[in-house]
């Protein structure tokens, strides 16, 4: 029994691409708000972060360009139904722990996640859970 894809791994090739293609644009955005020439002292102060911005949307295009050719070949999964659970049993509780941290306190937090992990993904008794948390 073969599990359904959920992501392919050319998806992913194209969505990272995009995405340091964005980082990228963002680095110019920002090194255009300063001079990008060169100065009589030297560079100016946006003159590499601009050019290093160029370089990894030059890099990410690239990607994206290999990505797009190499589509018709069989590139495998990239993430299955099944890794994706486990994905999300993973970094659901960590998400929890994060919002609950902020709003009660570090200590409510880590007890309230060290408790939920034990019983839910350890499957041990609440109140041995609650006598270690």
């Amino acid at each position: 029994m073969t599990e359904r894809a959920l992501v392919s791994r050319t998806t992913m090739e194209v969505a990272t691409a995009l995405a340091t293609a964005g980082v990228g644009a963002a680095v110019m955005w920002g090194a255009v708000e300063h001079d990008i020439g060169w100065g009589d002292s030297g560079p100016a102060a946006g003159y590499f972060p601009f050019r290093l911005g160029a370089l990894i949307v030059l890099g990410s295009l690239a990607n994206l360009g290999l990505a797009l050719w190499r589509r018709r070949e069989e590139t495998g999964t990239f993430l299955t139904t099944e890794q994706a659970k486990r994905v999300l049993a993973f970094g659901l509780p960590i998400l929890g722990f994060v919002i609950v941290s902020l709003l009660l306190g570090l200590y409510v937090g880590a007890v309230l996640y060290l408790f939920g992990v034990m019983v839910f993904q350890g499957g041990y008794r609440p109140l041995f859970s609650i006598a270690v948390a």
